[in-house]
């Protein structure tokens, strides 16, 4: 036994490898940098990374370099997009990259009024947290009033609706700068959330929940722990796999948002990537929901219908088939 033999098993990537391979995937090899799919894809990669702690090799930016100098040129000719020009430009700073471009563009946002040509609220926090974050001003105090006077309103997130729950969402996201700073929000908001998670989890929505569960966990609340364990068994049905060009729709999304959710939550995150190139994000089918067979059943009951949830949940027990009874008895 003085003979060893090595079987050369491959190296896996750690966790900086795997980011950065995801990273270059995104700037180089889905879509062109004058594609807005690509500023979108490559905002909300960026930011993902930048608030949940990168773990970045030196070189893990080196895909953004030349895209980075083009910023000023692009923010002037483009500037309906200047929230996802801006966006990208700040996390590369914070996660790296040299330059100043950021305090730049954000000189430009403020002097040009753009925080006052956005309609919505939403879209004025998100420009005022953007640009607070090179020293200019932050969200006043009436803005933030209105929205946490609107995510306090928990009757709008009793009934299935994704655009007002992820604007739910996004509200913490901003109020909160990622987790950054400490919010704390009134009861009826935290409310609001467990709203929105249990319609998540009884849709199996596996992108409205991650967010539901980051945003609960930036509020200084933990989430439910049934909720969790079922973002952590759906985090391994994720696998990516290359192709010849990006696809027109993946599970790219999907995959961020539970990869965040992991990443704070002190999961092993971002697994599956091996090396940059094309790339798909594949996700293994899973069982819908209750929920759309819930609403089903309760509006053919008519005048039968009752906010009487013993009687109810006997009805729905019965017509729902056996792979629901689980999701409802953990809702």
């Amino acid at each position: 036994m003085t003979n060893v033999v090595s079987i050369g098993l491959p190296k896996r990537p750690n966790l900086g490898q795997r980011q950065s391979a995801l990273l270059q995937s995104f700037a180089q090899h889905r879509r062109a940098t004058d594609d807005v799919f690509w500023l979108k894809e490559n905002a909300e990669a960026l930011n993902i990374l930048a608030t949940s702690g990168a773990a970045l090799p030196p070189q893990g930016l080196d895909a953004y370099a030349a895209f980075y100098e083009t910023l000023e040129e692009r923010m002037r000719f483009f500037p309906q997009y200047y929230r996802f020009l801006l966006s990208i430009c700040l996390d590369l700073e914070d996660l790296g990259m040299p330059g100043n471009t950021g305090q730049q563009l954000c000189d430009q946002v403020f002097k040009e009024g753009y925080v006052e040509s956005e309609l919505s609220d939403l879209q004025r926090a998100e420009t005022g947290r953007l640009i607070a974050r090179r020293g200019r001003r932050a969200l006043d105090g009436a803005l933030s009033d209105r929205l946490i006077e609107f995510i306090s309103h928990a009757e709008t997130f009793t009934l299935p609706n994704k655009k007002v729950s992820y604007e739910l969402t996004h509200i913490v996201f901003y109020l909160s700068d990622y987790g950054a700073r400490p919010l704390d929000l009134p009861k009826r908001a935290i409310t609001s959330l467990e709203y929105a998670g249990l319609l998540a989890y009884l849709d199996q929505d596996l992108d409205l929940l991650s967010e539901v569960c980051v945003a609960m966990r930036f509020a200084g609340h933990a989430p439910s722990q049934i909720w969790e364990d079922w973002l952590e068994t759906e985090l391994h049905g994720f696998a990516i796999r290359p192709v010849p060009s990006a696809p027109a729709a993946d599970a790219y999304h999907e995959y961020l948002v539970t990869n965040w959710w992991a990443t704070l939550s002190g999961h092993p995150s971002f697994r599956g990537i091996q090396e940059p190139g094309s790339i798909e994000v594949i996700r293994r089918a899973s069982e819908r929901g209750p929920l759309r067979a819930m609403s089903e059943l309760m509006y053919q009951l008519g005048a039968a219908r009752t906010a009487k949830w013993s009687h109810m949940r006997a009805l729905l027990e019965q017509a729902l088939p056996p792979e629901h009874h689980t999701i409802l008895i953990g809702a």
